[in-house]
C-alpha cells in the first residue's frame, strides 16, 4: 500500500454496473458512489414528467415508479457498435449515444471527486479482452472511443488495462505466495479470462507483461443469459412461437426486441401498435396476444426485463424463482425453474467453456497446473457457469471476490503503480 494517496483513480465502466477505485493509506479503495453504495448502476432515465436525467438507482427507481420517460441501459454494449455515433429521440429531443457516455463517465468522474475531495487528471480505464468479437478493427475503434470520451470529460492521462488483469492485481494483494490463477471475469456484456502468475514479491515489479500466460474473451454475459431466459420461459407467454389461423408462427422480431434491454422502445412505435391489432384477429391464441398488447399498451417491457433479470438472480440460490406479470397481466405469476433457465442458456454456457479451453494451450501449461479460479463479475454466480469452468481444472481451488469491485479495485492498483 502506498505511504500517500495515489494521483490516479481506476474506472470500471461496466455493462450493468460502474464502480472508481482509488489506492489511499489505511482506506476503502472503492469509492462510494450512490446513496454510500460504491456501484453506480449503469443507467440513465430521461424523466419526461420532470424534464430530469437521473443516474443509477435513482435512474432506474424512476422508471419503475411509473413516471413517463426513456430508460437507457448496457451503455457500454454501444462501445465497437454502429450505433455509438447514432441518434436516437429523447422527450421530443434527439440524443447522440456518444454524448450519452460522456453524460455517464463524466458522472462517474464528478461523484468520485465529490468523495475524495479532489480531482482526477488521470485514469486508469477497464477495457474487456474484446469489446467485439473476431474484429481488431472494431477493437481498436472501440478502445479510441473510449478514450476520447474520458478526455472529453477532463482526464488528461489515461491508459488501459484488461479488465480480468485489473482484477488479478487485486486478488493479488491478498495472497502469501505464488499461484498460477484463472481469472474469470463474467459480467453483463463480456465473458473474460486471464491466466496469470501471481505472488507477494511479483506485485511489487512495474512491468508485469511476463507474467500474464494467456487472455481470451467472448461477448457473452449476464444481458445474453437474461435474453434466453426471456426468449424461451417468457416470451412463449406473449406469444412467441404461437400459430397464427394461417399456420404461420408469430413474427419473431418483436419478442427478440423485448428481449433485449436497449432494443425494447422498439416495440412502442405506432406501426408495431397496429401491426399486434392485426394479428389479434388472426391468433389461434389469443390471450397471448393481449398480455402483449398490454404490456405494449403500458410500456411495461425495461419493467419486465427487470424482473426477468431478478428471477436469473434468484435461480443462482434457489431452483425455483416467482415472476410477476402484474404490471400488464393483472395478478398473474409464474414460476420459473433453475433447469429450464439451464437449458435455455446451454449454447451461452458451451462458448464460454470453449473460451477457457482455447486459453490453456495458449498459455502453454496443463489444467492440473492451475493453482485458483478467481471468479468476479455479478455473473459468475451463475451456477452451472462455475461447474463448467471449474472441472475444466480439477486441481484448482475456487475463490470468489467481490463480484462487483475487484475489477475497478486492481485498476486502483494499476493506476497508483503506473502514475504514482
Amino acid at each position: 500500500m502506498h505511504a500517500s494517496p495515489a494521483r490516479a483513480c481506476g474506472i470500471d465502466f461496466g455493462t450493468s454496473n460502474s464502480t472508481v477505485g482509488w489506492l489511499r493509506p489505511g482506506q476503502a479503495t472503492l469509492l462510494p458512489l450512490e446513496d454510500g453504495k460504491v456501484t453506480l448502476p449503469s443507467v440513465v432515465f430521461f424523466n419526461a414528467e420532470e424534464d430530469t436525467v437521473s443516474f443509477g438507482r435513482a435512474g432506474l427507481g424512476e422508471y419503475l415508479d411509473g413516471y413517463e420517460g426513456r430508460l437507457m441501459r448496457s451503455l457500454k454494449s454501444l462501445l465497437g457498435s454502429s450505433l455509438i455515433d447514432g441518434r436516437t429521440e429523447v422527450n421530443g429531443r434527439a440524443i447522440v449515444f456518444r454524448d450519452l457516455l460522456n453524460e455517464f463517465i463524466g458522472t462517474l468522474k464528478q461523484r468520485a471527486e465529490m468523495q475524495a475531495g479532489r480531482s482526477f487528471e488521470q485514469a486508469i480505464l477497464g477495457r474487456p479482452v474484446f469489446f467485439v468479437d473476431d474484429d481488431s478493427a472494431a477493437d481498436r475503434q472501440a478502445e479510441k472511443t473510449l478514450g476520447d470520451i474520458a478526455h472529453a470529460v477532463g482526464f488528461k492521462d489515461i491508459g488501459f488495462q484488461y479488465e480480468p488483469i485489473a482484477a488479478a492485481y487485486h486478488y493479488e494483494t491478498s495472497i502469501a505466495h505464488e499461484e498460477i490463477v484463472l481469472i474469470a471475469d463474467i459480467g453483463g456484456g463480456t465473458s473474460d479470462f486471464s491466466i496469470v502468475r501471481l505472488s507477494p514479491e511479483r506485485a511489487k515489479a512495474a512491468e508485469r507483461r511476463s507474467d500474464v500466460l494467456a487472455n481470451g474473451g467472448v461477448h457473452i454475459g449476464g444481458t445474453d443469459f437474461d435474453r434466453q431466459l426471456s426468449l424461451n420461459s417468457v416470451m412463449p407467454l406473449l406469444g412467441y412461437r404461437s400459430t397464427l389461423k394461417n399456420g404461420r408462427e408469430m413474427p419473431a422480431s418483436l419478442y427478440f426486441n423485448l428481449a433485449t434491454w436497449h432494443t425494447i422502445n422498439f416495440a412502442y412505435t405506432r406501426q408495431v401498435w397496429a401491426e399486434q391489432q392485426r394479428l389479434y384477429i388472426d391468433a389461434l391464441e389469443p390471450e397471448k396476444l393481449e398480455r402483449l398488447i398490454s404490456l405494449i399498451e403500458k410500456r411495461a417491457g425495461h419493467w419486465l426485463a427487470h424482473q426477468i433479470e431478478q428471477a436469473k438472480i434468484a435461480l443462482s440460490d434457489h431452483s425455483h424463482a416467482t415472476l410477476p406479470l402484474d404490471a400488464f397481466s393483472a395478478d398473474e405469476m409464474h414460476t420459473l425453474s433453475r433447469i429450464e433457465f439451464e437449458l435455455a442458456s446451454t449454447q451461452l454456457v458451451e462458448k464460454v467453456e470453449s473460451t477457457v479451453t482455447r486459453l490453456l494451450p495458449q498459455a502453454g501449461i496443463a489444467a492440473e497446473r492451475i493453482d485458483t479460479i478467481f471468479f468476479t463479475g455479478g455473473s459468475s454466480g451463475i451456477p452451472a457457469l462455475r461447474q463448467r469452468i471449474a472441472a475444466l481444472l480439477p486441481r484448482a481451488r475456487a475463490v470468489e471476490g467481490d463480484l462487483f469491485g475487484s475489477i475497478g479495485a486492481g485498476l486502483a492498483v494499476d493506476a497508483a503503480r503506473r502514475f504514482g
